[in-house]
């Protein structure tokens, strides 16, 4: 480019910046807080209605308007996809047609036609993930009799023993546990209708090899002693479970500020003989009404809310944009996030019982699970702002984080050593990652954190550092757990790592930028669609978005690129924006379950953007991404 061109996207770039910092501190709550749409599929809101349906308490307005926004998310081929853009999906195809069966819509109807037609070609109700079928047993349309066995008794493993319930993810075990209730209990609710539409009459066959024979052949051990339980040891299980999933609501009602424990905790408690009037069961379902949106198209349910995740994503955004530490916004914001401190023990305690709590949560109300990669985040945007309160939170934070290291030195989310892979091999498991071992995206900001604090000699910087350069992939890049995919990984390894001291010209650093140069688009944007968790052909191929594109540019950036390549990204991102200052992206960018279950933060758009103009435009050298 020439001088003239590089002045003139400068100057392109600040105006961008400039609007799109506008627009975000509209966004800004009167608390301090930012939180933008958690959109995710269909199963969410059809899974709503079922559970409505099952305790007896579904509206016919809550149906029509789940409906309707069920049916507006349908494709032409009659068909339900995990992402946007994504492939059809079974069983969440299964779990919308159900849905809108409940609300009356006739099979005979042409929408209805062709999502059955799918289904059957598909592999039918017998092709199913074990969840989906777990729902059609409660009403009566799977047999109990033919879904994996997970029973109470599991509560009495010690911690020692192999798949024990803190072996799995926090986010699993909060769902195995009331799972385990229901498939004691097995509960039946009658429905209006038959599903023979969407049978096919043959079952997947079961792996008999290596582990799978092993866990098959468990697994009908388990049929046998689920007929005959002993029966005091049964009823003790079922109390102790119990106890467990209740003192863990959270304060809003919720369970882990996430769906999929929430809706079986509420049906395993009601089916003990919780009411509906008994205040457990009246905050779990009063709190659904804070995850629930309705506009034009519909009453959809997020499946999580991600208020600190988005406030501190702001908070870095604004700085880079050139707020001052100082500035109102900010130290609202500041003073809202550090009242989220989670103060008290939760079950990362189990793994580490000597170390002091200290570190934030993804949601408004989570305290049992705060999380290292908020708390890394939360770190870097404190130390954005002149709010002199955050230093004693600050230092508890980085003292918790040092304590959560895995014994191979890298971060998982939630637990330490939360590896037991066997957990992946149960029958009962077919569907998301139920373990939460060490990320290179949460390791990376974890570092990062730690860099920012003066303590990039520290061990369990140096040791995390070690972690992250062993998981380079053999192209350049990083898996990105959290975010899609490989894009997301390297956009938040390479910061970290020259933040930690890693030379610009160092190998690792420039096969990273290699591999970025490599897979930009030609529009000059970024993109990775979510098959590439799936497929390798996908890897770091995909239609350019705004978040996308904004983390390779926060890693060129910070390797000290400045090439066409980087002016290509920055123009893109320039001639993409809205006049209102923000980017459209119907994309989804963001990872609950690799392979299964996918994110779009609706803020994701407008938050990376803003870092990536504002840093280079001039601002910090080293970025963050989630």
């Amino acid at each position: 480019m020439t001088t003239t061109e590089v002045s003139g996207l400068t100057g392109a770039a600040a105006a961008a910046v400039a609007a799109a910092r506008d627009h975000l501190l509209g966004l800004q709550s009167p608390e301090g807080w930012w939180r933008g749409e958690l959109e995710t599929n269909v199963t969410m809101d059809a899974e709503d209605l079922l559970l409505r349906q099952f305790l007896g308490i579904r509206s016919a307005d809550d149906t029509a308007e789940a409906a309707r926004w069920i049916r507006s998310q349908q494709r032409d081929d009659g068909t339900w996809a995990n992402f946007h853009g994504g492939p059809p999906e079974l069983s969440t195809t299964v779990e919308a047609y159900v849905a809108l069966r409940l609300a009356g819509d006739p099979v005979d109807a042409d929408h209805m036609r062709r999502a059955a037609k799918y289904a059957r070609d598909a592999g039918g109700i017998e092709g199913t993930r074990v969840f989906t079928r777990i729902w059609l047993a409660l009403f009566g349309q799977w047999s109990w009799d033919d879904l994996p066995v997970m029973p109470p008794e599991l509560m009495y493993l010690p911690k020692r023993v192999p798949l024990n319930v803190y072996d799995w993810a926090c986010w699993a075990r909060q769902t195995i546990v009331p799972l385990t209730v229901l498939g004691s209990l097995r509960p039946v609710r009658s429905l209006p209708f038959d599903l023979a539409e969407l049978r096919v009459g043959v079952r997947p066959a079961k792996d008999e090899k290596g582990w799978g024979r092993f866990f098959n052949g468990l697994d009908r051990v388990l049929h046998v002693y689920e007929k005959r339980p002993v029966r005091p040891l049964r009823t003790a299980a079922l109390r102790r479970a119990a106890d467990w999933i209740v003192a863990r609501q959270e304060a809003d009602g919720c369970w882990g500020g996430i769906q999929p424990p929430w809706v079986y905790s509420l049906m395993a408690l009601h089916e003990l003989g919780y009411g509906l009037d008994h205040p457990v069961i009246r905050r779990g379902l009063d709190g659904l009404e804070r995850f629930t949106i309705r506009d034009e198209r519909g009453r959809r349910l997020e499946a999580c809310q991600s208020p600190v995740w988005d406030t501190v994503l702001a908070m870095t955004a604004l700085s880079d944009a050139g707020v001052p530490a100082a500035d109102p916004a900010l130290r609202r914001a500041a003073a809202w996030v550090v009242g989220e401190e989670v103060r008290g023990p939760g079950d990362w305690s189990v793994r580490r019982p000597g170390l002091a709590p200290g570190g934030w949560a993804f949601e408004f109300d989570n305290d049992v699970y705060p999380d290292t990669d908020d708390t890394a985040e939360v770190i870097l945007a404190l130390r954005k702002v002149d709010f002199p309160a955050a230093e004693a939170p600050i230092g508890r934070a980085v003292r918790w984080l040092e304590g959560m290291a895995s014994r191979d030195g890298g971060y998982g989310a939630f637990d330490a050593d939360n590896t037991q892979d066997l957990c992946n091999k149960l029958p009962f498991c077919d569907f998301g990652a139920v373990i939460d071992p060490p990320s290179a995206d949460v390791t990376a900001h974890v570092v990062e954190a730690f860099a920012g604090e003066g303590l990039a000699e520290s061990a369990a910087a140096k040791r995390a550092v070690v972690w992250l350069l062993k998981a380079q992939e053999a192209d350049g890049s990083w898996f990105g757990r959290w975010g899609a995919n490989h894009v997301y990984g390297t956009g938040s390894v390479v910061p970290a790592l020259v933040a930690a001291g890693v030379g610009k010209g160092k190998p690792p650093i420039r096969r990273a930028v290699a591999w970025l140069e490599e897979h930009q688009n030609e529009d000059g944007g970024w993109g990775e669609d979510l098959r590439s968790y799936d497929d390798p052909a996908w890897i770091g191929r995909g239609e350019s978005t705004a978040s996308q594109t904004a983390w390779a540019l926060l890693a060129l950036l910070a390797a000290g690129e400045r090439t066409p390549a980087v002016d290509a990204g920055v123009r893109w991102l320039v001639d993409h924006q809205r006049p209102d200052g923000t980017w459209d992206e119907d994309q989804f960018t963001g990872t609950g379950f690799p392979g299964d279950f996918y994110i779009n933060y609706h803020l994701y758009r407008l938050v990376f953007p803003i870092s990536a103009l504002g840093r280079y435009l001039g601002g910090s050298p080293a970025g963050n991404t989630r």
